[in-house]
């Protein structure tokens, strides 16, 4: 079995899905938290001067979508469809997720002290730009689920981007409650998700962190 090793910061962020990947599958892999003064003396030893960054063997893999994906096909079995072109809808789906990310990025920033801004600047955002693109990405969410069997994305089974997608929507809803009001689809396809067994105890077992 390949040694893996990801680095990223003692936060969920982008580094969550790789871990929550390696913890559904049972696979053990060194979980290093870089500290934000350790980051300078290892930043230029990254290919693209970011975290993460999952090490197999040695070799160095970056971009979280870029890892996520490796980890999907190395456990094919579970977590990626037979089918090609399911495959590459998996990929599309988690590609509209980064998506929606950046679309509420400042707001999460602002929220969790890691960027500049106050409470009337925050009320604005969330009524302005965070909450019209939930309802517009959740709409595209409800259309999935309706073409699948309500559970997954894709397809009748498990994908890694389920897990990835699912846990991190559940992030987000601790910093906005109100997230998934009037979308119970939504909320019951990432519940759903998070009570698999071993993505359940990972998460009542991890740190807490910051967003």
């Amino acid at each position: 079995m390949p040694h893996y090793k990801l680095m990223y910061f003692n936060l969920r962020g982008y580094g969550e899905g790789p871990r929550l990947l390696l913890h559904y599958a049972g696979v053990p892999f060194e979980d290093v938290r870089v500290t934000f003064e350790e980051w300078p003396k290892l930043k230029a030893k990254m290919p693209f001067r970011q975290l993460p960054v999952l090490e197999v063997d040695g070799r160095q893999i970056a971009q979280s979508a870029a890892i996520c994906r490796y980890l999907g096909r190395q456990f094919s079995k579970y977590l990626v469809p037979k089918c090609p072109i399911e495959e590459a809808m998996v990929d599309a789906v988690h590609d509209a997720h980064k998506d929606f990310q950046y679309e509420i990025r400042d707001y999460l920033l602002i929220s969790e002290g890691f960027a500049q801004g106050d409470k009337d600047e925050k009320v604005k955002m969330l009524k302005d730009v965070v909450l019209p693109a939930a309802n517009k990405y959740f709409g595209y969410l409800r259309g999935l689920l309706i073409k699948s069997d309500g559970t997954h994305l894709v397809g009748k089974t498990l994908t890694w981007a389920d897990i990835v997608i699912a846990d991190n929507l559940h992030s987000i809803t601790i910093i906005i409650p109100t997230l998934f009001d009037g979308q119970p689809e939504i909320k019951k396809y990432v519940d759903g998700i998070l009570q698999i067994p071993a993505i359940k105890k990972y998460i009542e077992e991890r740190p807490e962190t910051p967003f």
